[in-house]
C-alpha cells in the first residue's frame, strides 16, 4: 500500500515524453504489469486463459498492493466482459484481457463495446483459436477484432506492450474517442520472455478518468441507464431500427478515424519505415517485425536492401502513411502468424490502384510457430541466400 499511496499524478504529456526512464530486463507479462501500475486504474476482471492469464494474476497482486480499487476473476469470459461494461459505464477506469478461444467466446460482448461507447483496455495476448487445440501465438484472432470497432494496437515487443498499454487508456478517454483500446502481443513470444523495456518512475500515474468528459456521459443519478439505453426507440419500426443502428456504426468508425492523431502522438505515429527507399519492403506488426529486422540485416550481408514498414495501429489503419511509404516500392511481402492473412488483405486495400507494385501473398507461418528468416528471405530475395 506504501507504494501505491506516494504516487503522484502527473499528466499524460510529462509521463510520456518529460519524465526520465529506466530499463528493466522483463518479461512482456510485467511490462504490462507495470504500465497498469502507472496507469491509475480503478478495477480489473478477467476469466483465466493461457498466455493472459500469468499477466492478469500480476494484476492481482497490483490490486493487493493498493495500486487498484477492485479486481476480480469472472465465471466465464462473456461474464467478465459484460461486468466490465458495466464498470465502464460508471465512469471508473477499466481494465481486462483475454486469449485465443476465451476472446471468440466472449466477442459478442467484446463488438458491442463500440456501440456503446465504452472507454476501456483490453489486452490481448493471441493464441491459436482453429482446432486441433494449441496453446502457441498464432493470431488469427485479430483478424476478428477489426472488424468489431474497437481500437486495435499491435506491440511488437516487451517495450511497445508497455507503451500501448499506458497510452490506450489515455487514447481510450479523449472525449471526441470515447472507444474501447486493444492492446495486443503475440502469445509467448512476448509475454513469458524478457527483454528491455525503458519505463518512468512506478512513483508516477496518470489522472484518474473524467467520467463527464466524454462522447457519452457516465451513468449517475443525473445520467440513469434508461437515457442511453437504444433498445426501445430501434424496436418500435424496422425504418428507425435501419436508420439508428447505420447512424450509429458510421459515428463508431468516425471515432476510430478521430483517434487518429492520439495515436500518431503517443505511439511516435502509426507506422514506423526503415529504408524507406528499398524496392522491396516488407510489411508487418507484431512479433513479425522484430524477425523482419533480421532478415533486413541478413539481406544487406548479401548486398540486398530491404525496407520495413512496422504497422503499429491496426485500427485506425495508417492508409495515407502506408501509400507514402510504398511510394518507391516495386514489391512487397506481409509476413503473418495466421493463415487468414488479415494484414496482407488491409495492404492489399490500402494500396490498390495508389501504386504500380506487386504484392505477394505471404509469407505466413501457422499455428503459432516461430517463421524463420530464411522463410522471409525467400519471399523477398528470391534465388540469393544460397550467395
Amino acid at each position: 500500500m506504501d507504494g501505491a499511496g506516494n504516487q503522484r499524478v502527473v499528466t499524460p504529456e510529462y509521463m510520456f515524453f518529460e519524465a526520465p526512464r529506466t530499463r528493466s530486463y522483463i518479461t512482456g507479462s510485467e511490462a504490462a504489469n507495470e504500465a497498469v501500475r502507472r496507469a491509475n486504474v480503478d478495477i480489473a476482471i478477467a476469466y483465466p486463459i493461457t498466455p493472459q492469464s500469468e499477466t492478469m494474476q500480476q494484476v492481482g497482486e497490483l490490486y493487493g498492493e493498493g495500486y487498484l480499487k477492485d479486481y476480480y476473476r469472472a465465471e466465464d469470459e462473456v461474464g467478465a466482459f459484460s461486468a466490465i461494461s458495466g464498470a465502464s459505464r460508471t465512469g471508473v477506469r477499466c481494465l481486462t484481457a483475454s486469449s485465443g478461444p476465451g476472446l471468440m467466446r466472449g466477442l459478442e460482448v467484446i463488438a458491442s463495446w463500440p456501440g456503446h461507447r465504452l472507454p476501456l483496455v483490453f489486452l490481448i495476448m493471441c493464441r491459436a483459436i482453429n482446432a486441433p487445440l494449441s496453446i502457441q501465438p498464432d493470431n488469427l484472432e485479430l483478424g476478428y477484432m477489426l472488424l468489431t470497432g474497437n481500437i486495435v494496437l499491435h506491440a511488437e515487443n516487451q517495450q511497445d506492450f508497455f507503451d500501448y498499454t499506458l497510452a490506450g487508456f489515455v487514447i481510450s478517454e479523449k472525449c471526441e474517442v470515447t472507444l474501447p483500446v486493444a492492446v495486443a502481443v503475440d502469445g509467448f513470444f512476448v509475454t513469458h520472455a524478457r527483454g528491455w523495456v525503458e519505463m518512468p518512475s512506478a512513483e508516477l500515474k496518470l489522472p484518474g478518468r473524467d467520467g463527464y468528459s466524454e462522447a457519452v456521459p457516465m451513468i449517475d443519478n443525473e445520467n440513469p441507464p434508461i437515457r442511453i439505453a437504444r433498445d426501445a426507440p430501434i424496436q418500435k419500426s424496422n425504418f428507425i431500427s435501419y436508420q439508428m443502428h447505420a447512424a450509429w456504426q458510421q459515428e463508431v468508425h468516425a471515432a476510430q478515424e478521430r483517434a487518429r492523431p492520439w495515436v500518431a502522438r503517443y505511439l511516435d505515429e502509426l507506422i514506423e519505415v526503415t529504408n524507406p527507399e528499398a524496392e522491396t519492403m516488407i510489411v508487418a506488426s507484431g512479433s513479425a517485425v522484430s524477425q523482419s529486422r533480421e532478415a533486413l540485416r541478413r539481406a544487406e550481408e548479401m548486398g540486398t536492401k530491404l525496407g520495413l514498414i512496422k504497422i503499429k495501429s491496426l485500427r485506425p489503419f495508417p492508409r495515407e502513411e502506408l501509400r507514402q511509404a510504398c511510394r518507391n516500392a516495386k514489391h512487397i511481402i506481409v509476413p503473418e502468424f495466421n493463415c487468414a492473412g488479415w494484414l496482407n488483405r488491409e495492404v492489399r486495400a490500402t494500396l490498390y490502384g495508389c501504386a504500380d507494385l506487386h504484392i505477394a501473398d505471404g509469407p505466413r507461418v501457422f499455428g503459432g510457430i516461430t517463421m524463420p528468416t530464411e522463410m522471409i528471405l525467400e519471399w523477398a530475395c528470391p534465388g540469393k541466400q544460397g550467395r
